[in-house]
C-alpha cells in the first residue's frame, strides 16, 4: 500500500494537465506522444524512471478525453508498477478523474481478497490563465476500505495550490521557460499522517519539466526531471 500511495501522489503531481492545443496551451494532446522522467532521491542519485504515453484521445461535444499509460521502473530498469488513467479538457480547464488514478486491476485484486473499496474526492484542475500569484482549487482523493468488519482509509489532500514564480529550466531534454506551481500535500494512511510540499515547473506546449518534493521542514525528499519527450 505504501508503494501504491507513493505512485499515486507522483501521478497527481505530474500530469495535472493534458489537452488539445486549442483547449490547453500547456500540453499537446496527440495519440502516441510520450514522456520520460528520471527520478532522483534526496542525494541526487537515480532512483528510477517513469514513462508516460498517450494511448487514446476522443472528443464528445466540447470535452476532449485522453487515456495516459504510466510505467514506473526502478533504478535497474525493472518494471515495478504500471497503470493508466483519464484526463479531460473542457472550457479551457484540464482535470484528472480522481477515480481513474487507482488501478482497476488492483481494485479487482483487493475485491477478490474480500476487501470492499470506495473512492471519493474531487478532480485536479489547472486552467489556461496561469499568472504569478494565481491560486488554484484544492484537490483530494480518498479510498475507504472494509475487510471483515475492519475499516481502513487512505487519503491524499492537495492544498495551497498556487503559482509562485517564473524560471528558465534546463534538463537533458532541453531548456524551457516555466511557471512554478507549489502545493502542500497531506497523506493519511493506517493512522499515520505524512505532510509534504512540492514545486512543479510547467512549460507551455510540453507540460511538466521538473518536480521536487520536500519534507515538512523544507528538506528535499525527491526530484524528477524530463529526460525525453516525443510529440
Amino acid at each position: 500500500m505504501k508503494k501504491v500511495l507513493t505512485v499515486l501522489i507522483f501521478s497527481l503531481f505530474t500530469f495535472y494537465t493534458y489537452a488539445q492545443d486549442d483547449c490547453s496551451k500547456y500540453y499537446p494532446m496527440n495519440e502516441g506522444a510520450s514522456y520520460e522522467y528520471t527520478n532522483y532521491n534526496k542525494k541526487g542519485k537515480v532512483d528510477g524512471v517513469t514513462k508516460y504515453t498517450i494511448t487514446k484521445v476522443s472528443t464528445d461535444g466540447d470535452a476532449t478525453t485522453a487515456t495516459l499509460n504510466l510505467d514506473l521502473s526502478d533504478k535497474k530498469g525493472k518494471e515495478i508498477y504500471t497503470t493508466s488513467y483519464n484526463f479531460t479538457c473542457e472550457n479551457n480547464i484540464v482535470s484528472i478523474d480522481y477515480k481513474s488514478l487507482f488501478p482497476a486491476a488492483m481494485l479487482k485484486q483487493y475485491e477478490s481478497m474480500g476487501l470492499e473499496m470506495e473512492l471519493s474526492g474531487n478532480d485536479i484542475e489547472v486552467p489556461n490563465d496561469l499568472i504569478l500569484g494565481k491560486e488554484l482549487n484544492d484537490a483530494s482523493v480518498t479510498i475507504n476500505m472494509n475487510m471483515s468488519g475492519i475499516d481502513m482509509s487512505v487519503s491524499v489532500d492537495m492544498t495551497n495550490r498556487k503559482v509562485i514564480g517564473e524560471e528558465s529550466v534546463t534538463t537533458t531534454a532541453g531548456t524551457y521557460s516555466c511557471y512554478i506551481l507549489s502545493e502542500d500535500t497531506t497523506s493519511k494512511t493506517m493512522g499515520a499522517n505524512i505532510e509534504m510540499s512540492s514545486k512543479l515547473w510547467l512549460a507551455e506546449g510540453i507540460g511538466m519539466i521538473k518536480h521536487e518534493t520536500y519534507k515538512r521542514n523544507g528538506d528535499l525528499m525527491s526530484k524528477s526531471e524530463l529526460t525525453k519527450f516525443n510529440k
